[in-house]
C-alpha cells in the first residue's frame, strides 16, 4: 500500500502533482501518494527518512493512499454484502409504507353465525413433558368437560406429529390451536369464528401479545422484535392480498383446509409456515386480526431465546426449499411470489452479517483518509436501507401499539444489536438448511414468569447447553473492542456508533449465554458467597 520515490524532490513538484506539502522538505522523501507530506506536516516530524516513515505510520497501520488488489477485494465484498442487505432493507421500507396505508382497514367477517349455527370447535394443545398436564385434564374431565389427554410414547414429527395425531380424535369442523404458554381471553373463539362464514377462509389468526414483556432487558427487546413481525409484516401481507403464515398458535383452522392441503407434515421445523403456504397456494384465504391479541409468555433466558430463533430461521428456509417450485409455477401475480421470496429467504442475511462483522476492522484500515464525498455517494444510501430501515420497521410497530412510546423507542439501537448478536446462532441454522442437515424440534421452555420479581424459573428443570457459540460471540466482541479503539485513535468518529452495536450484540449474547447455563449459575453463586457480587 505504501509506495515512495527514493529521491530528493522539490516541494513545487508535490504541488504540481496534487500532493500537499505545506513546508519545504529537502533531503528527504516525497511520496507518490496524496497526503503523505501532509502526514509529515501534521506530525511535526521531518528529521530523516526512517524517522519520517515511522512517525507517519506509527498509529495508522495501513494508510490508504492508493488502492491495491487487497483494498479492492475488501471494498467489493463489503459493498456487495451491504447491497444485498439494503435490498431486504428496501423491502422493509415498502412494508412500513404499506402498513400505514392499510392499517385503518381491518378485515370484516362476511356474515355472523347465530347461536344455534355456531360450528363445533376442537381446541388442541400440543404439549411436550408439561408436568401437570394429565392432572389438569383429569380435573376438568371430572367437572364434565369433553377433554382428553392423549399421550404418545414417541416424538415422531414433534409438534406436527402431535397435531396430526390429535386430529384423529378431534370432533370439530374447526380446530383452535394454542401452545402451553398462551393465555387467550374468554372471547377469543367468538372473535375469530365468524370469519368462517366465508367458505373460502381456511385460517384466522390473532396477534401475539406478551405477558412478561417487561421482565428483563432480553424480554423488552424481544417484544419489539416480535411486534415488528406481528404488527407490520403480518398485517401488511394480509391486507395487501399477499400470503402470510399461521404462527403455530393463537388461531383457528378449518379442518377441511388442513386435510385438503396435505395435513400437518414434519419435514421442516416450521410446520405452521409449511401448511400455511400450501393451503394458500391451493386457494384458501387467511385472516389476520391486528387489533385483537392473545397474550403469551416469551423466553426470559437467552439460550431458550436463541434456540427458538434458530428453529424459526432454519424452518422457514426449509419451507422455501420445499415449496419454491410450486411458488414459481403457481398462477399468482409476480408481486405475491416476490413477497413469498422475501418472507422465506430473509434469514440468509445472518451469514452475510458475520462476514460483514469480520470485515469491519479491515474496512477501517482501507477506508482511512477517504473523503466525505465517497462516504455520501456510497455508504449513506446503502446504510439507510440496511440499517435505518430496521429502525423504521420496529419503530412503526412501537408507535402503533404504545401510547407512551418514548421508552421503547430508545430501545431500538439495542434491538439492532440483539439482531446482530443472533448472527452466529441463526447463521448455523441457515447453513444447516442449505446443506439439508436434519435436526430435532427443540421446544421453547415454559416457565410461567409473569412479574419482574419472579425468579422461580432459575430453579426449574429445563436444561440447555450453550455449546461453543458463546465463546465465538465473545471473541467477536473482543475483536470490536480493538476496532473501536483504533477508530478512536485515528479520529474516525463516523463508524464508532455501528461498531458499538456489533460489540454490544456479540458481547451481550455471549456473556449472557454463559452466565445462564448451569455452570454459569454455579459460578455466580460462588461469587455471591464470596462477596464479589452484591446480594439483592
Amino acid at each position: 500500500m505504501l509506495a515512495l520515490i527514493a529521491a530528493t524532490v522539490n516541494p513545487t513538484l508535490c504541488l504540481e502533482k496534487g500532493w500537499f506539502c505545506p513546508t519545504p522538505i529537502t533531503g528527504y522523501l516525497c511520496a507518490d501518494i496524496p497526503g503523505y507530506c501532509d502526514s509529515l506536516y501534521k506530525t511535526g516530524y521531518s528529521t530523516g527518512y526512517g524517522g519520517a516513515i515511522h512517525e507517519a505510520t506509527l498509529w495508522n497501520i495501513s494508510p490508504l493512499y492508493q488502492l491495491d488488489a487487497l483494498d479492492w477485494t475488501v471494498l467489493i465484498i463489503y459493498f456487495g454484502i451491504l447491497f444485498v442487505l439494503s435490498i431486504y432493507g428496501l423491502y422493509r421500507v415498502k412494508q412500513v409504507i404499506e402498513f400505514w396505508r392499510y392499517s385503518k382497514f381491518p378485515p370484516k367477517a362476511k356474515g355472523e353465525f347465530t347461536e344455534d349455527q355456531l360450528p363445533h370447535i376442537t381446541v388442541q394443545l400440543p404439549l411436550f413433558n408439561e408436568m401437570i398436564a394429565s392432572a389438569t385434564v383429569d380435573r376438568y374431565a371430572a367437572a364434565g368437560f369433553d377433554i382428553h389427554y392423549i399421550h404418545r410414547d414417541e416424538r415422531t414429527g414433534f409438534k406436527a406429529g402431535a397435531l396430526e395425531n390429535g386430529m384423529k380424535s378431534a370432533k370439530g369442523e374447526l380446530i383452535a390451536i394454542f401452545d402451553a404458554d398462551f393465555v387467550p381471553k374468554p372471547d377469543f373463539l367468538r372473535k375469530l369464528v365468524h370469519f368462517f362464514t366465508d367458505p373460502t377462509v381456511g385460517c384466522s389468526q390473532m396477534r401475539w401479545a406478551h405477558i412478561n414483556g417487561s421482565y428483563n432487558l432480553l424480554t423488552r427487546l424481544q417484544t419489539i422484535m416480535l411486534d415488528g413481525h406481528f404488527v407490520i409484516e403480518q398485517t401488511t401481507r394480509n391486507r395487501t392480498g399477499n400470503f402470510f403464515n399461521f404462527n403455530g398458535t393463537a388461531g383457528i383452522w378449518r379442518r377441511e383446509a388442513i386435510e385438503l392441503s396435505g395435513g400437518w407434515q414434519h419435514d421442516t421445523l416450521t410446520e405452521d409456515t409449511d401448511l400455511s403456504f400450501r393451503a394458500q397456494l391451493m386457494g384458501w384465504r387467511f385472516v389476520y386480526l391486528l387489533d385483537e391479541e392473545a397474550p403469551a409468555e416469551i423466553p426470559v433466558e437467552v439460550n431458550a431465546f436463541k434456540a427458538q430463533q434458530r428453529r424459526w430461521a432454519k424452518g422457514v428456509l426449509q419451507v422455501w426449499f420445499k415449496l419454491y417450485r410450486r411458488i414459481w409455477y403457481a398462477d399468482l401475480p409476480l408481486r405475491v411470489k416476490l413477497e413469498m421470496f422475501f418472507r422465506l429467504t430473509g434469514n440468509i442475511s445472518y451469514p452475510l452479517m458475520i462476514v460483514a462483522s469480520f470485515m469491519q476492522f479491515p474496512l477501517l484500515l482501507v477506508r482511512y483518509n477517504q473523503g466525505l464525498h465517497q462516504l455520501m455517494m456510497l455508504d449513506v444510501p446503502l446504510l439507510f436501507f440496511s440499517t435505518v430501515s430496521v429502525v423504521m420497521f420496529y419503530g412503526s410497530a412501537v408507535w402503533y401499539l404504545d401510547q407512551k412510546r418514548s421508552v421503547r423507542l430508545f430501545h431500538l439501537p439495542l434491538v439492532m444489536s440483539l439482531g446482530i448478536g443472533l448472527a452466529f446462532s441463526n447463521a448455523r441454522a441457515v447453513l444447516e438448511a442449505l446443506l439439508g442437515v436434519k435436526s430435532e424440534f427443540v421446544r421453547t421452555p415454559k416457565y410461567r414468569v409473569e412479574n419482574t420479581q419472579d425468579e422461580s424459573w432459575k430453579r426449574k428443570k429445563y436444561k440447555r447447553k450453550h455449546g461453543w457459540l458463546p465463546l465465538l460471540e465473545l471473541s467477536f466482541a473482543a475483536y470490536f473492542v480493538f476496532a473501536i479503539a483504533y477508530a478512536i485513535r485515528m479520529h474516525m468518529w463516523g463508524p464508532i456508533f455501528f461498531l458499538l452495536l456489533f460489540f454490544f450484540g456479540y458481547g451481550y449474547m455471549g456473556l449472557l449465554s454463559l452466565l445462564q447455563t448451569a455452570g454459569g449459575k454455579r459460578l455466580t453463586s460462588v461469587w455471591r458467597r464470596s462477596g464479589a457480587v452484591a446480594q439483592p
